[in-house]
């Protein structure tokens, strides 16, 4: 996944496409949704490893 893969165009550090690698890939497109939400709601347009671990805590790992 390069930094722009996705529509929409957010950017993602190298950070936060490693960790976001590590999650399930049954469950990546909402993960990746809500995370692009969380990053959206933080008026930002980069995906940060932060932004990931939020959007882990919330979905409980």
């Amino acid at each position: 996944m390069s930094e722009t893969d996705w529509a929409g165009g957010l950017q993602w550090t190298p950070d936060a496409t490693a960790k976001f690698k590590n999650i399930p890939f049954f469950v990546r497109s909402q993960a990746r949704q809500r995370i692009e939400a969380i990053a959206r709601e933080a008026e930002t347009e980069t995906v940060t490893a932060d932004i990931v671990d939020q959007a882990r805590i919330e979905f409980g790992q």
